[in-house]
């Protein structure tokens, strides 16, 4: 018996309970799982928290453990390619939402889904990382190939989240002029910490505006979308790159055609999830290589599988700085 979060919905109701869970249940309900990963930190993301306050049809079949993200050591496996001590990083892949997740002592996950661990990066410190991190990572790259200049000014939206911060960090270690947007000018000084050298209200951005406006931006990474990622692309410079991988504002996309065929920007999407594997290892090498790992401590706050479910509302809120690691053994 292991411990883990379980989601259940039925005609009764909704439910999330922290509760025992055997190894024949999670084999019924994760058998197309060929490795099975001692959990030892998981992560609470934006999405488990959605999934665990049934706010969104994240969800598609119950009963289900969430966690997007896991890192740990193998117990078994039934692939060669991975053997029993094999130390593990799983983002994504539908992982909470389709197939049983992270957010506890134990998973069954496909082999095809793992990263090996970085030797340069602890467990802990890779889901301090986590999904986000490794979704910062993806943009940073996207607007190092699109031919952003490292000294020229970027725009990072949605700050002070978990994509937001490691995106400031990373950005600003690498030479670019950051400017962080966040509704949390509060965190001004925590962003400043990480490399931000301003940070604007997000008002500034997340009305509706005009078409084309003042060019600023060499780069951005969006983390917002809505009016915030409409108004980021109209302020984007001529040939500039605007990588977009969040939806904190909204889904909408309420822009026009200018920036694109006017200054020739290139708007990217950045997809996290079934993102292929050549380009997630390359990410966790850069993380591994280009990442100040001693700005976690800042970005990062540590809480027990026990408090998953009472902090998942703070998550949706917006009222948590950063990341959010779990203790699963705690």
């Amino acid at each position: 018996m292991f411990k883990g979060i379980v989601l259940n919905k039925s005609e009764s109701g909704f439910e999330a309970t922290l509760r025992e869970i055997s190894d024949e249940e999670l084999k019924s309900n994760a058998g197309d799982g060929d490795v099975e990963v001692r959990i030892e930190w998981s992560t609470l993301n934006y999405k488990d928290g959605l999934a665990i306050t049934n706010r969104s049809p994240v969800v598609r079949k119950w009963p289900m453990v969430p966690g997007v993200d896991g890192a740990g050591i193998i117990e078994h496996s039934d692939n060669p390619a991975w053997r029993p001590g094999d130390k593990v990083i799983l983002n994504g892949w539908g992982v909470g939402e389709t197939h049983w997740g992270c957010l506890a002592q134990k998973a069954r996950l496909k082999s095809e889904w793992l990263v090996p661990l970085p030797n340069t990066i602890s467990a802990k410190q890779a889901m301090s990382i986590g999904t986000a991190g490794y979704t910062a990572m993806l943009c940073a790259i996207a607007l190092e190939r699109g031919g952003v200049a490292r000294g020229q000014e970027v725009l990072v939206t949605g700050a002070a989240g978990g994509v937001g911060s490691v995106a400031v960090s990373i950005l600003s270690r690498w030479g670019y002029r950051v400017v962080a947007s966040t509704g949390r000018t509060s965190e001004a000084d925590y962003l400043m910490a990480l490399g931000a050298s301003e940070v604007i209200d997000r008002k500034l951005l997340s009305e509706p505006g005009k078409p084309l406006q003042k060019e600023r931006w060499a780069g951005v990474v969006d983390c917002v979308g809505s009016h915030t990622l409409a108004n980021a692309c109209a302020q984007t410079r001529y040939k500039g790159v605007v990588a977009a991988c969040g939806l904190a504002q909204g889904m909408d996309f309420p822009a026009t055609v200018a920036p694109f065929i006017l200054r020739g920007v290139h708007l990217i999407g950045i997809d996290s999830v079934m993102c292929p594997m050549t380009d997630r290892k390359a990410a966790w090498a850069r993380l591994a290589s280009d990442f100040d790992l001693g700005s976690l401590d800042a970005i990062t706050t540590e809480i027990g599988l026990g408090e998953a479910i009472s902090r998942a509302a703070d998550v949706l809120a917006g009222n948590v700085r950063g990341r959010v690691v779990v203790d699963v053994n705690r």
